[in-house]
């Protein structure tokens, strides 16, 4: 403090024609502090070191004290005089309140903001889950209640938060102690001074309690005495927030310069000269010691006193003198109308009151020689600028702080930290990497977190997504529905598109059904051709060889047309299949129904006086069969017309994959058709049944019976089918309907033919087909 009133007094730039003068007051505890305060306040009688200081009654401003409690009591009683107070080390958040303490500056943070910066450090390394510590006094108390505050805010959960006092009773450090050990967090937040923190520390260390990672307050975290305190060795790898170190320019010169015979009275620099020389300033207090000479000097002499290269708090009185300076130079300087008050007019500088100087003190704002910026904001605080620092082992086991990092809550929130690249000593001594201080490990990608009951939220279980939902984010609340396209993979940290399900020919389904066509194309084919090389033979053309190869014709229709329900749906194709296949099987119907006609006839015509077949030539047996067939041509084209079938994605039967199927449009129309081959089918079962009593040897009307029964009972067996099979299934079953059916009347209408055309040409004759020719005739 002095040497920065000295150097402004020396500054012709700065108070022109006006030297500052001090009183140090240098008592302790808060009585000698508040008697110092009120002696300030009534007025100084004597001026240190300068005769031509103007008398004054009151002081201008009032510089200290470092400590919260002291300055919260005598900031009370000045404050009502509206003189000034700059402090350089008081951290209270409560002074920051306007109306308790209106005129209370300082040049150090206020602990709300150590408090963030703690609460968003516990953040940067991911601790959620934390012990906190405090003293037991307000700025223990007001600094952990803001820190657990902001760390709720980021989501970090407190496991207890205790406090204690070294004049406390020690049941209360014991019962902390118990806490710690049985607690899952292994990170602590301690708001404390280093009186608290050495106790803390020795009794952990005692009981072998290690593995902790402590964040400490700017109160202890660099004290020099930690090193000497038992088992400091606890407290190695402490995070915590300091304020920036500076460079003050001439300092270490003018402590260098420092004897006894400046400060004839002060105790501390006569113990500390005694002590740095081990010599005795005063003969008869010490003569154990030689008699300091006189000539003593520091020049060369290395001491806590005379390092200046952590120049941290002191820095922030050397800020506070410059400030109240800088508030009185610009009062001075004040022009007519440019004022802070009324009407714009300016202070007397011969008669300055208290009072204006907290006005000017409010508008401060100006730049040290070190670049930095120091401003007051309208609670009275200064700007929140950190060093991160980081408890290390040097050198003969001794303890120091190492900048890590810096904090400066001025800055975007994104770019608040910035970290150097310094190794950080963690407290688990054991890793190069962070501790992990949570109460339930992080839920993956896939989970979601449910809460434990009765427990905070950083306390939860991780519950797998359920099928249809992923969380592709760790830590998710809830789990998100995937779109109707897709479904979640094996993992559900992913949706992926969902499997298109049809009747393929790759699969085995789809290709035993493919052979099976094929085959029954082949063998309709060799029949056809059996058939075509004895179409002269009695049994062809006694079995209306133009109706039996129409028949033949239609059948191998039939077949191919089961090939175009495998593979993609397609527009073109989901009509074909169900049109090709109504239209076919009429026409193969039809065909067996003239041959059931053409039966009936045949039979007729044998009996005397009958001419029937002149009724159903080959000529009404085409007609017969082209109209029938054409009606069921008219149904297909009124379905495709209205509402023909197309393909559809059918997402509702299964959750995990999409059926492509052709939906049938017109379900009308659909069964329509289905019903009008059934009309057909019946009609014709019916006549085959009337029909079943002709001659033995003439078996044409006992096959086509054989044959509609089978085709009968397929698809009356079909319909349930059809309607209860999922997916590619329903096309399978119709597949299969239409094979077997076909197979069916081919097996039964042509297979004894071509057995007899083949195996048995003997019978093969016109007596045996008209009945004249007994068994007993045929000799083999």
């Amino acid at each position: 403090m002095i040497f920065a009133i000295n150097e402004i007094n020396r500054n012709p730039d700065m108070l022109p024609n006006v030297t500052l003068g001090y009183r140090i007051y240098s008592d302790c505890g808060t009585i000698d502090i508040l008697r110092a305060a009120l002696a300030l306040v009534s007025g100084v009688k004597e001026e240190v070191r300068d005769n031509n200081c103007t008398k004054v009654e009151t002081v201008q401003a009032i510089l200290g004290h470092s400590g919260s409690r002291p300055t919260i009591a005598f900031q009370k009683v000045v404050g009502r005089f509206h003189i000034p107070v700059i402090s350089h080390f008081a951290t209270c958040a409560c002074l920051s309140n306007r109306k308790q303490y209106a005129t209370f500056f300082r040049t150090i943070p206020s602990d709300y903001y150590q408090s963030r910066a703690m609460a968003k450090l516990v953040r940067l390394f991911s601790w959620n889950w934390i012990g906190a510590i405090a003293v037991d006094n307000k700025y223990g108390h007001d600094g952990i209640n803001a820190f657990i505050q902001s760390a709720q805010e980021y989501g970090v959960c407190i496991e207890y938060s205790e406090s204690f006092s070294s004049s406390g009773p020690p049941e209360n450090l014991q019962r902390i102690i118990t806490i710690i050990k049985h607690a899952t967090s292994r990170v602590i937040v301690a708001f404390m001074s280093h009186r608290e923190i050495k106790l803390l520390a020795a009794e952990l260390y005692k009981q072998n309690i290690t593995g902790l990672q402590f964040v400490g307050s700017d109160a202890w975290i660099t004290d020099h005495s930690l090193t000497d305190s038992e088992g400091h060795s606890i407290l190695e790898g402490s995070l915590g927030f300091v304020v920036s170190r500076a460079e003050i320019p001439g300092l270490e010169e003018h402590l260098r310069r420092l004897h006894p015979s400046q400060f004839p009275h002060s105790q501390f620099v006569r113990d500390f000269w005694e002590e740095t020389f081990d010599c005795s300033l005063n003969e008869s207090a010490d003569p154990q010691r030689k008699p300091c000479s006189g000539s003593e000097s520091l020049q060369n002499v290395e001491s806590q006193f005379t390092d200046v290269s952590e120049l941290r708090f002191t820095n922030n009185v050397y800020k506070s003198v410059y400030a109240a300076a800088h508030a009185l130079d610009n009062l001075i300087k004040c022009e007519d109308g440019k004022g802070p008050f009324a009407s714009g007019s300016c202070a007397d500088p011969k008669h300055i009151q208290p009072w204006q100087v907290v006005q000017y003190l409010s508008t401060v704002n100006f730049t040290t020689g070190e670049g930095e910026r120091v401003y007051f904001d309208k609670n009275g605080d200064s700007p929140a600028r950190y060093e991160l620092i980081n408890l290390q082992m040097a050198n003969k086991g001794i303890m120091k702080g190492v900048t890590v990092g810096r904090y400066d809550a001025s800055l975007p929130e994104s770019h608040q930290f910035i970290m150097n690249n310094v190794p950080v000593v963690w407290g688990n001594w054991l890793t190069e990497e962070a501790p992990v201080s949570v109460c339930s490990e992080r839920c993956l990608q896939g989970t979601r977190k449910v809460l434990q009951k009765g427990r905070p939220v950083c306390c939860y279980d991780c519950i797998p997504c359920p099928a249809g939902e992923i969380s592709n984010s760790t830590d998710s609340i809830h789990c998100m529905k995937c779109p109707p396209e897709y479904w979640s993979n094996d993992k559900r940290d992913a949706c992926i598109p969902k499997t298109i399900e049809f009747l393929a020919y790759d699969e085995i389904l789809g290709t035993l059904l493919a052979a099976f066509s094929l085959l029954g194309l082949f063998l309709t084919m060799i029949t056809t051709l059996v058939f075509y090389c004895h179409i002269e033979t009695p049994l062809v053309r006694a079995n209306n060889s133009e109706l039996s190869f129409l028949l033949l014709f239609s059948l191998t229709l039939c077949f191919l047309c089961s090939l175009t329900f495998i593979g993609r749906p397609s527009e073109w194709s989901c009509m074909l299949r169900h049109t090709a296949f109504g239209i076919t099987f009429v026409l193969c119907i039809s065909c067996v129904l003239g041959k059931t006609i053409v039966v009936l006839m045949a039979f007729r015509a044998t009996l005397p006086g009958r001419n029937v077949m002149k009724w159903f030539g080959p000529a009404r047996q085409r007609i017969s069969v082209l109209a029938f067939t054409l009606i069921q041509v008219v149904i297909c084209i009124l379905w495709l017309t209205i509402n023909p079938p197309f393909p559809f994605n059918n997402m509702y039967l299964y959750e995990d994959r999409i059926i492509l199927e052709c939906a049938l449009g017109s379900a009308v129309g659909f069964w329509a058709v289905l019903g009008y081959i059934g009309l057909l089918a019946m009609l014709c079962f019916v006549l085959a049944f009337l029909a079943r009593k002709l001659p033995n040897n003439f078996n044409e009307a006992k096959l086509i019976t054989f044959s509609m029964l089978i085709f009968c009972a397929v698809w009356i067996t079909f319909i349930p089918a059809y309607v209860s099979s999922p997916g590619k299934f329903t096309v399978a079953v119709e597949i299969f309907a239409i094979l077997a059916s076909s197979f069916g009347l081919l097996f039964c209408i042509f297979l004894p033919k071509c057995f007899i055309i083949m195996f048995r040409p003997e019978q093969n004759t016109k007596k045996h087909i008209m009945g004249k020719t007994s068994n007993n005739d045929i000799h083999y």
